[in-house]
């Protein structure tokens, strides 16, 4: 008998053509690879799943720790906005208690002079006179 003549029977040519045939197919499919389908898992499902449900729960919580946050900007604003008009009405009551500035918000704004003086009044020609800052 020759080597090269081999017995083979026709389960055994049927097996070799399938694997020959299953080895072109996914060469074929390696060849798109737009085409491959993706395969989930039922573990990879309910992983992502999870995943999904921890976001939309997440998303509340996040929303609210930023609204905080603008809400105390805007505050810190306000009072340090507040802690400037302080200081300016602070200076305002010490410059109220000098009695120089008494005496010249009297004769500006209420017309007052001391005893034996005479108070004179100027209109300007073009029009009224501009009242004095009393405020």
């Amino acid at each position: 008998m020759s080597s090269r003549v081999a017995a083979t029977s026709p389960a055994a040519t049927r097996g070799k053509q399938s694997t020959n045939a299953a080895a072109q197919t996914r060469g074929a499919a390696s060849a798109r690879p737009g085409k491959r389908r993706v395969r989930v898992t039922p573990r990879a499902a309910v992983l992502l799943f999870a995943i999904f449900l921890l976001g939309m729960i997440a998303i509340a919580p996040a929303r609210a720790l930023l609204e905080q946050r603008q809400h105390l900007t805007d505050l810190e604003r306000q009072a340090t906005e507040l802690e400037r008009q302080n200081e300016v009405l602070g200076q305002r009551i010490h410059d109220l208690n000098d009695p120089a500035t008494l005496e010249r918000l009297a004769r500006e704004c209420l017309g007052m002079v001391r005893p034996g003086e005479t108070g004179f009044v100027t209109i300007p020609k073009d029009g009224p006179p501009t009242p004095p800052d009393c405020g």
